[in-house]
């Protein structure tokens, strides 16, 4: 199978640059006592869209023929991947038609709609949102780019570790959630590209552990749709170019509860003034519940995924946390 290498992920650096925002890479002295160790956080929280979606929907919409793109986009989401499929198609002259969830928090149908795309609905839970959105693209001649099974969209994801790398080239272990497997994907890439000793984990909710119940089986295991407060981890069976991927570049797979990842979430707003949503959290959730053996004074990479979470659907997730003197 053709997969994607360093080179394809320096390729879609620069056809993204100028366009996708290079997002900070933030510290913190309470969260380095807490791991013992110096953690690196990569912002994807406040890239475009407000996930790091937008590195690969950008990279493989722009790749498109003129003809296509004047033709339109299908895509189907959960959310953050709408949206940034949304946004490329505008930035490039196109329209998308996007397939979601009917339980898709309501900020992120705001935001698809916001950036001029139509919705589809279905139910997720009973639902093929791969089948229906193969129907669409072919019923309406569109291009479809699915959210991580594409090698365009894998390199773009990929971006993301390749920028935390530049700014801090000695990273011992990178932490990145996992959902479908394409933001890992990219980033194993990458960072075993740059740094072939990095141990690179991968983080996943407790409920949705396809991906580790198929790199323990050593082929795809298909899952229930998990049941998260992680909507964007809410993948029931890996990808499978992403699977043929992370197979051979993730060392390790941890999990971690929806009350550690409500943890995180209040960990990220009260230490590090910064908003994230479930799933951008689960690296940070998985260091602070110390889910994963991280050794004294290493240098720890983590990619917070996004912070695509409105203020209502925040406090209600952080209505059950308590006060905390950390």
């Amino acid at each position: 199978m053709v997969e994607v290498g360093l080179a394809e992920i320096r390729d879609a650096a620069e056809r993204i640059k100028g366009i996708a925002h290079r997002t900070p890479v933030i510290t913190s002295r309470t969260l380095d006592a807490a791991v013992g160790a110096e953690v690196f956080l990569k912002c994807e929280n406040l890239q475009r869209v407000g996930a790091f979606k937008f590195r690969g929907a950008y990279n493989a919409v722009s790749r498109l023929p003129a003809d296509q793109l004047a033709r339109g986009i299908a895509a189907f989401s959960s959310g953050n991947h709408a949206q940034a499929v949304a946004l490329a198609a505008r930035e490039l002259g196109s329209s998308a038609v996007i397939v979601m969830p009917q339980d898709t928090p309501p900020s992120k149908l705001d935001a698809v709609r916001g950036y001029g795309a139509e919705i589809v609905f279905y139910d997720r839970y009973t639902g093929d949102r791969e089948a229906l959105g193969r129907q669409l693209a072919a019923d309406r001649g569109l291009a479809l780019i699915p959210p991580y099974e594409h090698l365009d969209v894998i390199a773009g994801q990929g971006t993301a570790a390749l920028e935390l790398f530049e700014e801090v080239p000695a990273v011992d272990v990178l932490v990145v959630p996992v959902g479908g497997g394409g933001l890992i994907a990219g980033s194993a890439t990458a960072a075993k590209g740059l740094r072939p000793q990095v141990r690179v984990v991968g983080v996943e909710p407790e409920a949705g552990d396809d991906t580790r119940r198929s790199l323990a089986a050593g082929e795809r295991v298909t899952i229930p749709v998990p049941r998260t407060i992680a909507d964007g981890q809410a993948a029931s069976i890996p990808g499978e170019i992403t699977f043929s991927i992370n197979r051979r570049l993730v060392d390790e797979i941890v999990l971690v509860s929806d009350d550690e990842l409500r943890e995180a979430l209040r960990f990220s707003f009260d230490r590090l003034k910064t908003v994230l949503e479930p799933s951008g959290a689960s690296g940070l959730a998985a260091l602070l519940a110390k889910r994963l053996d991280v050794p004294s004074g290493a240098r720890v990479g983590v990619i917070l995924s996004g912070g695509n979470v409105g203020w209502a659907r925040f406090s209600e997730l952080l209505g059950g946390v308590g006060a905390s003197t950390s």
